[in-house]
């Protein structure tokens, strides 16, 4: 049976893109975008592209205005993944979150003058006790500072949680070795990159040490994954 025509006055469905020819339509912009890249972003949860019966996956024109939008706020802010998932997130849910690293008056940034904790706040935020906040200090797990962002309140809410399955902060030294060790991975690799000195190369090695650091995590939890499918069978 022929498909139905459209009803008076409304638009046909734009056709869904394969992984190609999205990278036609937005690598002249995003040069650096890759089949593995779109996949990465997929496995992060920024994007959903639908499946094929076949398994392929097909992009409507919403995802292909949310991956712009990813990978211009990337780009142009040097926004971390979880950042900008946490944003789109808002967006999904119907609110109207301020653009992250968005240029405020005086040319300040919403990364720099955002949402900033005391030491008080952040422990009665995260529910965590003064006591389990010195101790991630003395175990280098979160770093002392005058004030704190999302990122350290993200950590010690899972610390908190840690503490109640009986495992402490002094427990998790070796994860500030792990992540000193996985840092100079990232430098190494971005090495080629990083000695150009042009405005181009030092935005691609942002990008590239995001992706890196991505990429890292998605081995890090397979491998934990993995080890649990010994403990718990």
């Amino acid at each position: 049976m022929p498909n139905a025509a459209p009803a008076p006055g409304q638009q046909p469905a734009a056709p869904l893109l394969g992984i190609g020819q999205v990278l036609a339509r937005l690598t002249t912009e995003f040069p650096d975008l890759t089949p593995s890249k779109l996949r990465f972003l997929e496995e992060r949860g920024l994007v959903h592209p639908a499946r094929t019966p076949s398994g392929y996956r097909k992009f409507s024109q919403n995802d292909l205005s949310r991956l712009k939008l990813i990978l211009t706020m990337q780009r142009d802010c040097y926004l971390p993944l979880a950042v900008i998932k946490d944003y789109l997130a808002d967006v999904d849910a119907g609110l109207n979150p301020p653009m992250p690293g968005a240029a405020l008056p005086g040319g300040a940034s919403i990364l720099q003058t955002g949402r900033r904790l005391s030491r008080e706040e952040l422990t009665r935020e995260a529910g965590a006790t003064p006591m389990l906040v010195q101790d991630a200090f003395s175990a280098s797990v979160i770093t002392p500072a005058e004030t704190y962002g999302e990122d350290s309140l993200i950590v010690l809410k899972a610390l908190v949680e840690l503490q109640r399955s009986g495992i402490e902060p002094r427990h998790l030294r070796g994860f500030r070795q792990a992540a000193e060790r996985e840092l100079g991975l990232i430098e190494s690799a971005l090495m080629p990159v990083a000695r150009r000195r042009d405005p181009s190369s030092r935005v691609k090695a942002a990008e590239l040490a995001v992706e890196i650091a991505g990429q890292l995590e998605v081995v890090r939890s397979s491998l934990i994954r993995s080890a649990l499918s010994r403990i718990v069978p």
